[in-house]
């Protein structure tokens, strides 16, 4: 809306004959023939050219060209890995900052050890901040000590890396909302501080809080899957996080096949997923899993890699921070 003082040079004595002849907002100013208004409200057409280019200025978006983005990019991204070679390898290196990377698999696949080898190697080998939501319950320091344990006999060592990894429970989809709220605001204080990072973020499952409210009358459900969808993609866009989400696989009522639960709506959060699935054959492991790509922005999808989640394997390279089963992938 147009009103004195808005700009330089928007003057009282301008807005009058403005809203007079019907001009009451900045659009309806920048877009008018403004050799027309200047005759009809007996203002200069200079001043008016002037106006314009100030409120222009001031409240158009600044364009920006390719080359601008893609710079933009490669300063605010990182790479983490996950400390699992061939896990990396489907992921294009490891873990991007500012996407949100989804792990599917039925009961059992071993999602959460996934995450938990992940977690471990991050505040470990990186020594970065993790924060790790468990909707399940099911989430023990114990299990997070062991894999710590097998890297590095080293008490003090073990004890620093599970300090770097918080720990909280949300059983229901506000206490989610919540915590992801609070965790926006201590990020963005983290940063003003020059403090530690949280850098990845595992909600493990989210499956677990959005399942319940779906289906049946009770209609709010989507848009609160809506919102964390928002809440998780905002939080790793803007503050420059990995999100790390488990879900489930539930089967098709038509085909009969297996597919990932929450639906289409959901299906367009995550920037990458990846489905992990119990290895089949004689005299297999039973802590090989197959893990393949389903959805990728930079890779080709249905690539497929043998990963071992028994063992946190040591990585090849230095650890350095980088700016019911299921058939054949498809």
């Amino acid at each position: 809306m147009l009103r004195a003082g808005l700009c330089p040079g928007l003057t009282q004595d301008v807005v009058q004959p403005l809203r007079g002849r019907g001009i009451r907002t900045v659009v309806d100013l920048v877009s008018a023939d403004l050799e027309e208004v200047a005759q009809k409200c007996g203002l200069s057409y200079k001043a008016l050219v002037a106006l314009r280019r100030v409120l222009l200025a001031q409240f158009s978006a600044f364009p920006f060209n390719g080359a601008d983005l893609y710079e933009e990019l490669k300063t605010s991204t990182a790479i983490l890995s996950t400390g699992i070679g061939s896990l990396d390898k489907l992921l294009d290196a490891g873990l991007y900052t500012g996407e949100v990377t989804e792990i599917v698999g039925g009961p059992g696949s071993g999602k959460t050890q996934v995450c938990l080898c992940v977690a471990a190697n991050v505040a470990y080998s990186l020594q970065q901040k993790v924060l790790y939501i468990d909707s399940n319950g099911g989430l023990t320091a114990s299990r997070i000590l062991q894999l710590l344990q097998a890297r590095t006999p080293d008490e003090e060592e073990q004890a620093g890396a599970l300090q770097r990894i918080q720990v909280v429970h949300a059983f229901d989809i506000f206490q989610m909302l919540d915590v992801l709220q609070d965790l926006r605001g201590a990020v963005a204080q983290q940063v003003s501080d020059s403090s530690g990072i949280v850098k990845v973020v595992f909600v493990d499952s989210v499956t677990a809080v959005v399942s319940p409210l779906l289906g049946g009358q009770q209609r709010e459900g989507l848009a609160l899957m809506i919102q964390l969808a928002q809440e998780l993609k905002t939080l790793a866009r803007d503050l420059g996080v990995a999100v790390v989400v488990t879900n489930h696989m539930i089967r098709d009522r038509d085909s009969g096949k297996l597919k990932p639960a929450l639906g289409r709506s959901w299906s367009f959060v995550p920037s990458t997923r990846i489905v992990v699935a119990l290895s089949e054959g004689a005299g297999t492991p039973c802590s090989q899993r197959t893990v393949c790509l389903t959805k990728s922005s930079r890779l080709p999808t249905g690539v497929q890699e043998m990963v071992d989640i028994g063992t946190w394997a040591t990585p090849e390279l230095n650890p350095v921070l980088q700016e019911d089963q299921i058939g054949p992938c498809c």
